[in-house]
């Protein structure tokens, strides 16, 4: 149907110890929680944010985060902005599951981990290699750029079809 309106669907996906954004150190991860996220979009994409439908998932265990990442696949999600917290630099069970699901990936940091000297084991990333993108270091903006990024993806990938 001409003019019809497409929805586009996003994970939004975080890993152990991320359940209380906005209230956990914030003076490391900020005190914005995840419920200002669609505010965010809307401001950055305006009208084009009532296209998008945002699924969010969190978990403290790898092997449901993984379980996750095959149902995104297996749904047919347009992408994952993927913050897998302290997993991102010891998981390659994750890293792998990223490298074969089909899925874009963007990997989300709250800090900017390659600033974080004093933590030389966070400024490395096993995941990132399978991710079409990194953003660190914004806080919750981080997953609004994330969403930004892979729509603008997506449109590139409609208009070269």
């Amino acid at each position: 149907m001409e003019g019809a309106m497409s929805t586009r669907k996003y994970l939004i996906l975080n890993g152990p110890n991320l359940g209380h954004i906005g209230q956990r150190q914030p003076e490391i991860y900020g005190t914005q929680g995840l419920d200002a996220l669609p505010v965010m979009l809307k401001g950055m994409l305006g009208d084009k944010a009532d296209e998008i439908e945002l699924v969010f998932h969190q978990s403290n265990f790898e092997g449901n985060l993984i379980d996750r990442l095959e149902m995104a696949r297996r749904e047919g999600l347009d992408g994952v902005a993927f913050n897998a917290g302290a997993l991102t630099h010891t998981s390659l069970a994750i890293a792998d599951c990223i490298a074969w699901i089909g899925v874009p990936v963007v990997e989300v940091h709250l800090s900017n981990i390659f600033a974080r000297t004093d933590e030389p084991l966070r400024q490395k990333s096993l995941m990132g290699k399978s991710c079409v993108g990194c953003v660190a270091g914004f806080g919750i903006l981080g997953y609004a750029l994330a969403v930004l990024a892979l729509e603008r993806r997506a449109a590139d990938r409609q208009e070269n079809n």
